[in-house]
């Protein structure tokens, strides 16, 4: 139908205009001049200012009142894609376009002052910028939530990235896993307190972890060199995924003493890149053909990232390579030391470096942070105080000072409350995707320890990246593993890995 036709058309312009405004925020994080910040932040709130007007042009509004009077005469697919440009369209028409701009540039000076303030540990100097951001963003998720009737603040924001999940759903989920993982974490701690990782601080050149980076993207069948490559690496100081389709680019911070931060870096944005490479492309430029959300974004990285690559199965394959790509430099260690040591858990204090089963006590704190500040508990003078206290209390670890506290995340600066409790949400998704495909593809892993990761990346791209937005989260992990949510598998398999491992 005309008025149907009429949407995807609009649809395609706003996605590529998406994408044109993702490349330069890239180019924001990787390649910018210094003095270019306040040009690319004017850029930025201008790109995003012309996005908001064609989003919320009154045409869209009549379009959309046809399609849904003629919804019988349109497919699952079709009538799909009208709720969720409905959906997005109401929103949108009652947020200010001044304050989208607002936003668009606040964000960019945030995350400048950010890294700044990160680098020498200044958090008096981020503070008003995120006091800014904190404000913007409240001003932003209180008309979000009056349209879409969500009564709680902290629920609209959440909604934004993992549609139909509450604070409370989420805070029931995150009780069972901290029950359960606060004394896993002290089992596996003592279990593996005399586990020597300190071969894994030998220095690795920076170009010559370039090359690691590069293959291991070839393991998992990311293309970033050939011809006809759809991805690339680039540096920056905090790894993320960025892009759509046929340009998904991610990024990774290289640590001479650390190898192993770089390896699970390029592992997690590389799963990002497959799974936003592997959308149905009959759904590309069409609301449907977007990822669920982004917990089950999470999902598909860390399921790269650890069920994956911290398994025996891929360690047993790609040590022997590593240390030959690495000038041998491991030469002495054992496979089950290099498994220990990359699997060690030790209550830490930075969230992008702790093991898996730390991993999702450091969300909860994140959780009820943002939960307590756009509930008035707290306010953002008090986040490094109340910050230290949650780590003392939930890890046991003290915080020496805040560029390894409260500063280390960009999220904040970016305004983007809300998305860390889709990195634990991640997990509980991967335990319910771990249980089905055992069952449906039961030599995945084995299949993993010969170098072949085609039947477990197939299994995701099939069963989840194929489906893109045509369920909600919850709905489309029912729909894969036949179950509700539960928390359950995912700590079954850590229980059931890590005493294995370290033998308790």
């Amino acid at each position: 139908m005309e008025a149907y036709e009429k949407l995807s058309g609009i649809c395609k312009e706003l996605k590529l205009l998406d994408t044109v405004y993702s490349v330069i925020s890239w180019d924001l994080e990787t390649y910018m001049p210094p003095r270019g910040l306040m040009l690319r932040s004017e850029q930025l709130g201008l790109v995003r200012q012309v996005i908001h007007r064609m989003t919320t042009d009154s045409k869209i509004g009549k379009f959309l009142d046809m399609a849904e009077d003629n919804a019988s005469s349109l497919s699952e697919e079709q009538n799909r894609n009208v709720y969720l440009f409905r959906r997005n369209y109401d929103a949108l028409t009652k947020i200010p376009e001044g304050l989208v701009g607002q936003l668009a540039k606040q964000r960019a000076i945030s995350v400048e002052v950010w890294k700044k303030a990160k680098a020498s540990n200044n958090w008096r100097m981020f503070l008003p910028e995120l006091q800014k951001m904190v404000d913007l963003s409240r001003k932003r998720s209180e008309i979000i939530g009056e349209v879409r009737g969500i009564p709680i603040l902290y629920d609209s924001m959440l909604d934004e990235y993992e549609r139909g999940i509450t604070s409370a759903r989420t805070y029931q989920l995150f009780a069972t896993l901290r029950k359960r993982l606060v004394p896993l974490v002290k089992k596996c701690a003592d279990a593996s307190r005399d586990v020597d990782a300190s071969f894994l601080n030998k220095v690795v050149p920076t170009e010559t972890q370039r090359k690691i980076a590069t293959d291991l993207t070839k393991v998992i069948g990311y293309d970033t060199v050939s011809e006809s490559a759809g991805g690339r690496i680039d540096e920056v100081e905090h790894p993320f995924t960025i892009g759509y389709y046929d340009d998904v680019r991610i990024t990774v911070k290289y640590h001479e003493d650390n190898v192993a931060s770089m390896i699970y870096a390029i592992l997690h944005e590389g799963g990002h890149a497959l799974y936003e490479q592997n959308l149905n492309k009959e759904w590309m430029y069409q609301m449907i053909g977007e990822a669920a959300s982004y917990g089950i974004h999470e999902s598909q990285s860390r399921f790269i990232e650890n069920m994956i690559g911290r398994s025996h199965e891929f360690i047993q394959f790609y040590y022997p390579k590593l240390n030959e790509l690495a000038g041998g430099i491991y030469s002495g260690v054992s496979l089950n030391d290099f498994a220990k040591a990359v699997n060690t858990v030790r209550p830490s204090l930075i969230r992008i470096e702790a093991d898996e089963v730390t991993y999702s006590l450091h969300i909860i704190i994140r959780f009820e942070i943002e939960r307590d500040l756009f509930s008035d508990r707290i306010t953002v003078s008090e986040l490094p105080q109340i910050w230290n206290e949650r780590y003392d209390e939930y890890l046991g670890v003290n915080v020496p000072d805040d560029t390894r506290g409260v500063l280390q995340d960009i999220h904040w600066a970016n305004g983007y409350y809300g998305y860390f409790p889709s990195y634990a949400l991640g997990n509980v998704y991967d335990g319910m995707l771990l249980e089905r495909i055992g069952k449906e593809e039961p030599k995945w892993l084995s299949e993993i320890g010969h170098g072949n990761l085609r039947p477990a990346i197939e299994w995701l791209a099939k069963n989840v990246h194929h489906y893109a937005s045509l369920y909600d989260p919850a709905e489309l992990i029912r729909h894969v593993s036949g179950k509700e949510m539960t928390a359950a598998p995912y700590l079954k398999y850590l229980e059931s890995k890590y005493s294995e491992l370290f033998g308790f």
